[in-house]
């Protein structure tokens, strides 16, 4: 087989976030062949796509308007997450900025259904909250709803006179309102008692609001809002959480996914009717989207073996077809690793699902990463991950456990790491270690752990927890501190994370005990570590605490900083260049140990 570098992999090509045009003749998707996502467009039946928008930073939102005569799109900079939203013609000839100004957060909502106003969220007023705004396209914006708290826009209402927002109060909490646009009070539409998520909302007639919800239930499932009487009633059971759910106008057709095991199980119905959409390879669904008449279903599928691309369902037959053909940069399927799902148990006994990739042929016990995951709120997905596929081109065996408190195994299971059980998750590692180990897998000297994010905390806890075990270690935008970490993050977030992780106020100390950056002195293996300097979610100065940190001791560490990055790396040099430095410091650390 031959042996491609790293570039290589990093050039593998995503077709993503698919929006229809009204008539279904036209779906505008986020394509990242120039580097960094832009809006492409192509017709339905596929073919030669379009690029629309030709700007340095990233896009990241996107929606055609009712009328077709617009498509909206929201845009950073330099990874700093300040969303503005901006206005497309169809053809890409004409766009202007409808909502920008510098560092606020402009938060996509929705269209009214003549495409002559659009709604959103923002926190101009105050950086820690997000009011509601609605603005003609040929006016001034005008705050309809004035709120101290976490809003969302996440629909609106066939008769163009509500909103239907989603008021967020932890990760694991929130509520939908119904608020008018003319004004008035907003209207709790889902009251209840203890933590219920109401997610993937939408009307579907002038009466229904369909959505999928774990209110007094394990599990996400998907349901019904009736707006005359209030009531919510269940749509279907699954043992597996529901995950995105879409409804056309009318509400007619219906699809949403199950999420089994990490993998989409896409349900589809018109009239009340199961439609089966044939053909559709196993993967992981996102951004489920109808046109407005229900006719046509999109959305973006990837597997490990099988890149992004923009697939579409014809809702009446269930005929599928993929619509993008996005590079997978020349590397066939078969030379990608397709995991062997596993489960090993922790030190309580409780099972861990994880996702384990080997070289094709290896001969066991081989150099592995244990890859873990940012959120926490979040999952390990089977999908084509060029770091990890191209880490097991190299030769090395990639572990990717979904650790207690990971989300898509229920509502238990994610609550399984909250505040002073957070160390918990960390000992999941250990106890990947031992299973690696025992298993025959790995040599126990030859073990190495990453993660980003959250995942780059949980590298850093284990390398001071647990010191011996790791050969090396590579933390990406991780949390190093969480007391400066909640002090310095995007005030707009800061609530949010002290739900899951714990206050300054009532559990400085536990956080304290548990912040990477106050056991450095026990760290013994290489570290690498990469950060964004724009990073709004967690600043840079976390890595540089532990950068400093190691360094006064004498310890080696590799410190990568980019100046025009934030929370991870988006652009293609950038990604290229941490990729490849990744691979030499663990060839260097990890194979040879």
């Amino acid at each position: 087989m031959p042996r491609y570098d790293f570039s290589r992999f990093l050039n593998v090509r995503t077709a993503v976030a698919p929006s229809p045009s009204p008539d279904g003749s036209h779906i505008a998707f986020l394509f990242d062949v120039t580097g960094v996502p832009q809006v492409w467009s192509v017709p339905v039946e596929g073919g030669w796509p379009e690029q629309l928008t030709f700007h340095p930073e990233r896009v990241s939102t996107l929606a055609y308007s009712p009328k077709g005569d617009r498509i909206l799109y929201g845009m950073d900079e330099g990874g700093n997450e300040r969303q503005g939203l901006y206005e497309l013609s169809p053809r890409g000839d004409e766009s202007r900025p409808l909502a920008i100004e510098p560092d606020v957060i402009h938060t996509w909502g929705a269209w009214d259904p003549d495409g002559s106003r659009i709604a959103y969220t923002s926190n101009e007023r105050d950086r820690r909250y997000f009011d509601v705004y609605v603005r003609p396209l040929d006016g001034d914006p005008r705050m309809v709803l004035q709120h101290d708290g976490t809003n969302a826009v996440v629909g609106w209402s066939p008769d163009g006179r509500h909103l239907l927002l989603s008021r967020i109060h932890t990760p694991s909490n929130n509520d939908l309102y119904l608020l008018p646009t003319e004004g008035g009070d907003a209207r709790l539409l889902t009251p209840h008692e203890g933590d219920a998520q109401y997610e993937s909302a939408c009307f579907a007639g002038e009466d229904t609001v369909l959505l999928i919800s774990d209110q007094e239930r394990e599990f996400l499932a998907p349901a019904r809002i009736n707006l005359n009487s209030g009531e919510l009633t269940w749509l279907a059971e699954h043992q597996w959480d529901a995950e995105e759910l879409v409804a056309s106008a009318d509400g007619r057709a219906v699809a949403y996914t199950i999420n089994e095991d990490g993998y989409s199980r896409l349900n589809l119905s018109v009239d009340g009717e199961h439609v089966e959409a044939r053909g559709l390879p196993d993967g992981v669904v996102t951004g489920l989207n109808l046109s407005r008449d229900g006719s046509l279903l999109v959305f973006s599928l990837q597997s490990p073996t099988r890149n992004a691309n923009v697939w579409a369902v014809d809702t009446a037959s269930g005929a599928t077809r993929q619509v993008t053909r996005a590079s997978q940069a020349g590397i066939p399927s078969s030379a990608l690793s397709d995991p062997q799902l596993v489960r090993y148990p922790s030190f309580d006994g409780l099972q861990i699902p994880a996702f384990l990739y080997l070289p094709q042929g290896a001969q066991l016990p081989v150099p592995v990463v244990v890859h873990v995951h940012g959120g926490p709120e979040s999952q390990a997905r089977p999908v084509l991950n060029p770091t990890i596929q191209y880490l097991v081109h190299r030769g090395f065996g990639v572990l990717v456990p979904n650790v207690r408190g990971s989300t898509g195994y229920g509502r238990a299971y994610t609550h399984l790491d909250d505040v002073r059980k957070r160390m918990d998750s960390v000992a999941d590692l250990e106890a990947a270690v031992q299973w690696l180990v025992q298993s025959g897998t790995a040599p126990e000297n030859q073990i190495a752990v990453m993660g980003g994010s959250y995942g780059g905390f949980m590298t850093l806890a284990a390398v001071t927890t647990y010191p011996e075990l790791w050969a090396a270690a590579v933390d990406t935008v991780g949390i190093a501190n969480f007391v400066t970490f909640l002090e310095n993050t995007g005030p707009w977030r800061r609530r949010l994370r002290e739900a899951e992780y714990g206050s300054l106020e009532e559990d400085r100390e536990f956080l304290q005990s548990i912040s990477p950056i106050n056991h450095i002195e026990r760290i013994q293996a290489p570290m690498l570590v990469i950060h964004g300097a724009n990073d709004p979610r967690v600043p840079v100065g976390e890595a540089e605490q532990i950068v400093e940190g190691l360094r006064s001791r004498d310890c080696f560490v590799e410190y990568l900083r980019y100046e025009d990055e934030g929370h991870g790396l988006v652009k293609l040099p950038n990604r290229i260049h941490a990729a490849e430095a990744t691979a030499a410091f663990l060839d260097r650390y990890l194979a040879k140990a």
